[in-house]
């Protein structure tokens, strides 16, 4: 168990020093941003690629996560000419009053539709908000990653209301209960000890209201985004979603693309980032040369290299 832990600090350590995180870290800087009448409820955020892209990709992170946790896709993504946004909520208690604190955001950034990745409550906070803007669209996809769609799944919607009593160690004690238990390999470990890294750095408010929208009483109503193209990133190995919970999103998007991992846990963005991001390529890539590309104009030569590079990416991950 010692070596275990040994080895998993060294992971840790790596992920945070590696250059990658920063090089993040030093180019892209962080931005707060306030759009409510409380000025305590502040925006923080990442926005990296061409501003002149209206149509960007969002990034909403899980409970336990920050903006920092999509750096291997900020970085990726803009390296391809991809405009990319990643967030941290401000504290909010309601789903309504998040939605409208999100459309806020948008109004204030410019952006009338936007691509959203969310992972697991990201996910549903993004499904959450395609329904709330169904009259006046402003969700133009989804990829929801290891996500769910109704809150029930938890078995904790009758303590949703208490979590704001709880002190920090409880609720992280709470949150940390979901993350993959037993031994891992070095880039899940790597993954799992930043995430819990992110987790420390969140107040209790924070992580209170995140679970209360976690775990409070709700579910999407699927007719209301049918026309909002999805696709669903989700792992074959251990994750805090139930395979029922998975079959339930199945069955709410049938029309959905599948992209399935062997293994990844609860973050694949981070241990398996090269193949998440392969994946939301080939989701972008279906609204290239349209007013929602969230790239920037690209030739035709260009297109045809990035779709080689896709093609060979995809054969090789079949070969394995």
């Amino acid at each position: 168990m010692e070596t275990l832990a040994n080895n998993r600090n060294q992971t840790v350590e790596e992920v945070k020093d590696s250059p990658d995180y920063n090089w993040f870290r030093s180019t892209v800087p962080l931005k707060r941003i306030i759009v409510d009448d409380d000025d305590s409820k502040v925006w923080s955020l990442y926005d990296a690629g061409p501003k002149s892209i209206r149509c960007p990709i969002m990034f909403l992170p899980p409970v336990s996560g920050t903006a920092e946790v999509f750096f291997q896709q900020m970085l990726a993504l803009t390296g391809w000419g991809y405009r990319v946004i990643s967030l941290q909520y401000p504290v909010y208690w309601d789903l309504m009053e998040f939605c409208d604190g999100f459309r806020k955001l948008l109004d204030h950034l410019q952006l009338d539709k936007v691509h959203l990745f969310g992972a697991s409550l990201g996910g549903f906070l993004a499904q959450k908000f395609a329904e709330f803007t169904c009259k006046s669209p402003r969700v133009q996809s989804l990829i929801l990653c290891n996500s769910f769609s109704d809150t029930s799944i938890f078995n904790q919607t009758w303590t949703a209301n208490s979590f704001w009593l709880m002190p920090a160690f409880m609720l992280k004690k709470i949150v940390l209960g979901n993350f993959a238990k037993g031994p891992v390999d070095p880039e899940m470990a790597g993954a799992i000890d930043f995430m819990v890294d992110r987790l420390e750095s969140l107040n209790q408010r924070e992580i209170a209201s995140r679970l209360t929208l976690n775990c409070q009483n709700s579910y999407v109503e699927p007719h209301k985004i049918k026309d909002v193209a999805v696709t669903i990133i989700d792992v074959f190995d251990q994750s805090a979603l139930s395979l029922e919970a998975k079959e339930e999103m199945y069955k709410l998007f049938p029309n959905a693309k599948r992209a399935h991992l062997k293994t990844g846990g609860n973050f694949p963005y981070l241990c398996r980032s090269a193949d998440v991001n392969l994946y939301i390529q080939i989701h972008l890539r279906q609204f290239h040369g349209t007013r929602y590309a969230a790239i920037a104009m690209v030739s035709a030569k260009e297109l045809e290299v990035q779709e080689c590079h896709l093609k060979s990416c995809q054969e090789s991950d079949e070969e394995q």
